[in-house]
């Protein structure tokens, strides 16, 4: 598995497919990364290579991170992410990876940080039915009954309740690339990618076939 991306989700739009069907696509910012540093397993216990995006000036930096990014000697950077490759061998110090090391038709996983929509009921966050809408109902939208009385007297973990909905950390898997260009660091992906515009996300090739 090669190293993968730190993009920007720019959007969405919809193009036209060989067969004339119309597809939605989000269009992402990929790269250019530069690779800040090389882990491997003798050394650090696992194998992979942290890699840049984004640059920024060097006051916007701090001390130690200065330090850090100055060993690849390709200036300073917002945003540092690990990926997890077993070639770590193929990758040097300072190197510049670009959208081109994805092709269309390959198939890929998108991390990202999923639209903070605050605190919500369980009707939005679980999708519960809530309780008849008929006048003197007084059961509506609340969660109803959460656990037993006497005994175990108390509520076990994970039930379903209100609380912060989305803000979280998102793996979409398996979709595919439908266009890429290098030229214009942009790379089209068949279908939604967790975040809002201009959020942070983390390609890599498919764990699954």
């Amino acid at each position: 598995m090669k190293a993968g991306l730190i993009g920007k989700k720019i959007g969405m739009t919809q193009i036209f497919w060989r067969d004339g069907s119309v597809i939605p696509v989000t269009v992402i910012e990929a790269g250019p990364c530069i690779v800040i540093q090389k882990k491997d397993k003798e050394a650090d216990g696992y194998s992979a290579v942290q890699l840049g995006f984004g640059r920024i000036k060097g006051k916007s930096a701090t001390k130690p991170l200065k330090g850090h990014m100055e060993k690849a000697d390709k200036g300073y950077f917002r945003v540092l992410r690990e990926f997890r490759t077993d070639s770590v061998g193929e990758y040097e110090v300072g190197q510049e990876l670009k959208v081109d090391i994805f092709k269309v038709g390959d198939s890929v996983d998108i991390v990202g940080t999923t639209k903070g929509k605050g605190f919500a009921g369980v009707i939005k966050r679980h999708g519960f039915h809530g309780g008849r809408a008929t006048h003197g109902s007084m059961f509506h939208r609340a969660p109803g009954s959460i656990g037993a009385s006497a005994y175990p007297a108390r509520v076990f973990k994970g039930q379903k309740m209100p609380g912060q909905m989305g803000n979280k950390r998102k793996t979409t898997q398996r979709l595919e690339v439908v266009g890429v260009s290098p030229q214009n660091n942009l790379m089209m992906i068949k279908g939604a990618v967790p975040g809002s515009k201009n959020g942070v996300v983390l390609i890599n090739d498919s764990i699954k076939v």
